[in-house]
């Protein structure tokens, strides 16, 4: 496990950044914070990392965002109106199995679809609300392998 803080949103760009760029096919990010931890800014930097041109929203209201314009897919879900269940009509396995990289925000609400290997990054704020610090976790070699890199990240 790795602790990363990241002083502001720029910080939190990059380091999604260059995770991105270490991401390959049918790999899945979980994705824990409150709300406004960053959740969704790290996925932005992580579709930048990916070569994706397009605007990352936030897909609360429609579940699952793709985008394709990449060197990878990227499927940006966002698993919290699925807290009264619905995950089953996902077809999540056609997401995790299907070439491109799958980011689960909210992912308690689908913790049982998911695969064997995956990477937790919990996002936590400082209390003045300006500083990230993010902990990666590893379920499979793959990920840490990119864990270690990434703990290495020095922004100054």
């Amino acid at each position: 496990m790795e602790i990363v803080q990241l002083k502001n949103e720029d910080e939190t760009l990059q380091f999604g950044e260059k995770l991105g760029k270490k991401l390959e096919a049918d790999d899945v990010l979980i994705l824990n914070g409150d709300l406004g931890a960053g959740k969704t800014t790290l996925t932005k930097g992580i579709a930048k990392g990916l070569g994706i041109k397009r605007y990352v929203k936030s897909p609360t209201y429609t579940i699952i965002h793709e985008y394709h314009d990449g060197r990878l897919p990227l499927y940006h879900m966002d698993a919290y109106r699925l807290e009264d269940g619905g995950a089953d009509d996902l077809g999540l396995d056609d997401y995790f199995m299907g070439g491109g990289v799958t980011v689960i925000e909210w992912p308690q609400f689908v913790e049982d679809f998911l695969p064997d290997e995956y990477m937790i990054i919990n996002i936590d704020r400082s209390s003045d609300n300006r500083q990230r610090f993010v902990t990666m976790e590893s379920h499979g070699e793959h990920f840490a392998q990119i864990i270690k890199e990434m703990g290495n990240w020095n922004f100054e």
